[in-house]
C-alpha cells in the first residue's frame, strides 16, 4: 500500500497538467474554426481528440487509489480486531499466570503452612449482601435511610486482616512474584486500578460502597483505610461498649443495646468483603478494604493517589470520607512525653481498648472536655468507679454539662445528673499548663485550682483531616474548616466528599459541616449514588443523639447552639420516656437507624392542652426545646422524647415563624401518658 501511495504522488500531478492541457486544445480548436464550444470543465472527455489518452490514464490512477484505499482500510480493520482479541485474551489470562507462579514459589522457600494460611486469608465474597438494604426514593431525600441494618459477626483474633501487605500475609521477600513488581509500582496485595476508589473506612466510605453496590451490582469498589480494623460504627465506643458486662468486650466488640439485644461494632463480618488480591477477577464485583494503608498523595489530573508506601491506584470516581483527628490542649502538646503518654484522645477502636485497659489499673482519671464525648464517657467511667473506686473527673470551661449546646437551666439539670454517677465536676475550668511529679499528672488551671490525676482524657472537638487538600487542589472553608463541595457532594468532577471532612451547603441554614453518624451515613449514601450518575442535591437534615446512660437521652437536628434563643416546652416523663424504652421499641440503639425518615405531612397533635413553658423547675422528664434564629426555628431537641424526628425535619424544613410553640410542641404528643 506504501508503494501505491508514493506512485500516486508522483503520477497526479502529471494526470492533472494532462487534464488541463486536454481542455485548452479543445477551445483553441473551438475557436480556430470560428464557432464556440463548450467544455465541460467538470468532465472528462472520452474521445479521440484533445488528449484523450492522457484521460484514460487518470481514470486508471483514480481506480487504482480506490482500490488501494479499500485494501488498505480492511487490513487495518483487520489488524486492530486481531490486536482486540490477543490483548483480551493477555488480559484474561493473568490471574491464572499469577495463580500458577503463587502456587510454585511457595514450593521452592515456603513450608507448606504458609499456603494454608493465605488460603484461609482470602474470604468468599458475598457482593449480593450489599443489596439488602432499602434504598431512599429519589423525590423525597428526606426518606433517606439512616444506617445498614444488619448486624455484624466479630473479627476473630487470629482471622488474618484483609488488604495485609506481602510480609503480614507472609510472602517471601525473594520470591520471583515481588521482582516482578518491578515494573509496576503495586504490590501483589493491592490494584492497580479501582473504578471507585473511597478514601477513608468509616462510616461514610461504608454508606457510599452500599449505595453504589445497590445502584451497580456489578461495581468493583475498593475501600483504602489507615485503621487496620474493617469499617465500624463509632458511636457504641463511647456507649454501650462502656457498660457490658462481659469481660472480654474489648476483644469481641460486641455489645448488648440497650433492650438487651446484642450486635457488633463491625458493619458487616470479614465474609462480606472481596480480598484486595480477588479485586480484578472477582466475576460480580464487590467491595474490598485495604487496611493499614494511608493515601498522601492526590494527583487529580492524573486521577490516580500515592500510598504511604509509594503505591500507586488510578481511579475512574474518587470519595474522600477522612473522617477527622481528636484535638488536643496545647497545654498537653507542649507538656513533654511523659504527659502525652498519659493522656487519650479518644476516637478510635484501640482508643477505647486502651482506655479501658488504663481505667482498670489506676486511681483517677479527669475527662477534658463537656461536650457530646467528654459527657457520655464520664457518666461511662463514673458507673464503673461505684464498684472499682476509681475516681472520675470531669472539667470544662462552660458553666455545666453541653453548656454549648443547651440552655442553661437545662446544662445544670444534665451536669447534676452526671454528679449522681458518681462523677466529680469542675466548671468554669481554664487549663493553663500539665506537668508530670511525682507519678502524677498535675493540671494547673487558670485560677490557680490544682488537679491531680494519673489519666487524662481530651475530648475537646475534631479537626477535620484535609491533608490530601494540597495535594489535589481542593478548596478548604476558612471558616469551618472541612473539603468544600456543591449541593451534590462534589469538590471536582470525578471527586467526592462525604461525612466530618465534607462542608456542605444547607439550603435552610446556610454552609454548614456535620460531625455525627447519621450524617455520615446520609451524607456518604447519597455521595455513592451521585458517583453513580444520580446527580441528587443533597438537602437531608441530618440528626444526632446522645445518652447519658440507659435513663436519660435526647435527639437534636439542625443548629442547636446555646448563645441562639431557646423555648422549652417540658412534660412529665413515663418508664417509657428513655433510650432503654426507645432501644426496646425500635430493636436498634442506632438512633438514626430507627428513624422512618418518613415526611410529615400533616402530624396529629395532642388534644390535652398544653402547659405554659416550663424553664426553671427542677425536673425535666421529657419535652422539646426551640431554638431560634429571627423568629424562625433552626434548630430541635427532642429531650427524652424519641422516633419524632421527621416531625422535627419537617418544622426545620418549612421555616415558618411561629406564634405559639406551646401549639407546635403539641405535634410531638408529649403530653401523652
Amino acid at each position: 500500500m506504501l508503494k501505491c501511495r508514493t506512485v500516486w504522488k508522483k503520477l497526479a500531478p502529471l494526470a492533472r497538467d494532462s487534464s488541463t492541457l486536454s481542455r485548452q486544445s479543445v477551445r483553441r480548436a473551438g475557436l480556430t474554426n470560428g464557432s464556440a464550444v463548450r467544455v465541460p470543465a467538470a468532465h472528462m472527455s472520452s474521445g479521440s481528440a484533445g488528449g484523450g489518452g492522457e484521460n484514460k490514464l487518470y481514470v486508471l490512477l483514480v481506480g487504482a487509489a480506490c482500490l488501494g484505499g479499500g485494501i488498505y482500510a480492511y487490513r487495518t480493520v483487520k489488524g486492530d480486531q486481531q490486536r482486540y482479541m490477543e490483548r483480551m485474551a493477555e488480559i484474561s489470562s493473568r490471574p491464572h499466570k499469577a495463580a500458577s507462579q503463587k502456587t510454585t514459589v511457595p514450593s521452592q522457600s515456603e513450608p507448606p503452612a504458609v499456603e494454608a494460611t493465605e488460603t484461609e486469608a482470602v474470604p468468599e465474597p458475598k457482593p449480593q449482601a450489599a443489596l439488602s438494604s432499602e434504598e431512599p426514593s429519589p423525590p423525597a431525600p428526606d426518606a433517606e435511610a439512616a444506617a445498614p441494618r444488619e448486624s455484624a459477626e466479630p473479627l476473630p483474633a487470629d482471622e488474618p486482616v484483609v488488604g495485609a501487605s506481602p510480609e503480614e500475609a507472609a510472602e517471601p521477600p525473594a520470591a520471583p512474584v515481588v521482582e516482578e513488581a518491578d515494573s509496576s509500582p503495586a504490590s501483589p496485595s493491592v490494584p492497580s486500578h479501582a473504578p471507585y476508589l473511597l478514601i477513608g473506612g468509616g462510616t461514610a466510605s461504608f454508606a457510599a460502597a452500599r449505595s453504589i453496590r445497590a445502584r451497580d451490582p456489578g461495581a468493583r469498589v475498593l475501600i483504602v483505610t489507615e485503621e487496620p480494623d474493617l469499617p465500624y460504627m463509632r458511636p457504641p465506643l463511647s456507649k454501650e461498649l462502656w457498660f457490658s458486662d462481659d469481660p472480654g468486650v474489648t476483644e469481641t466488640l460486641r455489645f448488648k443495646q440497650w433492650n438487651g439485644k446484642e450486635r457488633s461494632i463491625y458493619f458487616q463480618p470479614l465474609s462480606f468483603y472481596i480480598h484486595p488480591e480477588e479485586f480484578n477477577s472477582a466475576e460480580n464485583g464487590g467491595v474490598a478494604v485495604l487496611t493499614g494503608k494511608k493515601v498522601i498523595h492526590m494527583d487529580v489530573r492524573g486521577n490516580k493517589v500515592k500510598l504511604d508506601d509509594d503505591t500507586e491506584i488510578s481511579y475512574d470516581k474518587c470519595l474522600i470520607a477522612t473522617g477527622g483527628m481528636p484535638r488536643n490542649l496545647q497545654a498537653i502538646e507542649r507538656a513533654g512525653e511523659d504527659v502525652t503518654k498519659r493522656t487519650t484522645l479518644f476516637r478510635k477502636i484501640d482508643d477505647f481498648k486502651s482506655l479501658d485497659k488504663v481505667s482498670r489499673s489506676i486511681s483517677s482519671i479527669t475527662i477534658i472536655g463537656g461536650g457530646f464525648l467528654g459527657s457520655e464517657l464520664a457518666c461511662a467511667l463514673g458507673r464503673r468507679s461505684t464498684e472499682s473506686g476509681l475516681e472520675v473527673i470531669q472539667m470544662f470551661p462552660e458553666k455545666g454539662n453541653m453548656g454549648k449546646v443547651l440552655p442553661e437551666y437545662l446544662s445544670n439539670w444534665t451536669t447534676e445528673k452526671v454528679k449522681k454517677e458518681g462523677v466529680k465536676i469542675i466548671s468554669e475550668a481554664l487549663v493553663k499548663s500539665v506537668n508530670y511529679k511525682d507519678d502524677k499528672l498535675e493540671i494547673q488551671l487558670k485560677d490557680g485550682r490544682l488537679v491531680k490525676t494519673d489519666h487524662i482524657v481530651a475530648a475537646v472537638g475534631l479537626e477535620p483531616n484535609c491533608d490530601l487538600a494540597k495535594s489535589a487542589g481542593l478548596e478548604v472553608d476558612s471558616d469551618f474548616g472541612g473539603f468544600r463541595v456543591n449541593a451534590e457532594l462534589q469538590a471536582r468532577s470525578n471527586i467526592w466528599v462525604a461525612g466530618d471532612a465534607a462542608c456542605f451547603y444547607d439550603i435552610r441554614l446556610g454552609r454548614r459541616r456535620v460531625e455525627h453518624h447519621d450524617h455520615a451515613v446520609v451524607s456518604g449514601r447519597l455521595a455513592g449514588e451521585n458517583m453513580t450518575g444520580a446527580s441528587k442535591p443533597y438537602w437531608h437534615q441530618s440528626m444526632f443523639w446522645s445518652d447519658l446512660g440507659p435513663d436519660v437521652g435526647y435527639e437534636a437536628i439542625g443548629i442547636v447552639d446555646s448563645s441562639l434563643p431557646t423555648v422549652g416546652v417540658f412534660a412529665k416523663a413515663t418508664a417509657k420516656d428513655t433510650p432503654k424504652a426507645a432501644t426496646e421499641k425500635s430493636g436498634t440503639g442506632i438512633r438514626s437507624e430507627s428513624e422512618t425518615e418518613d415526611t410529615a405531612v400533616s402530624p396529629v397533635a395532642s388534644s390535652t392542652p398544653a402547659p405554659a413553658v416550663e424553664q426553671h423547675k427542677d425536673g425535666y422528664g421529657k419535652g422539646v426545646i426551640f431554638y431560634l434564629r429571627d423568629k424562625v426555628v433552626v434548630g430541635i431537641i427532642l429531650w427524652n422524647v424519641f422516633n419524632r424526628m421527621p416531625i422535627a425535619r419537617k418544622i426545620i424544613k418549612d421555616g415558618e415563624e411561629h406564634a405559639d410553640l406551646n401549639e407546635v410542641a403539641k405535634l410531638f404528643n408529649i403530653h401523652e401518658d
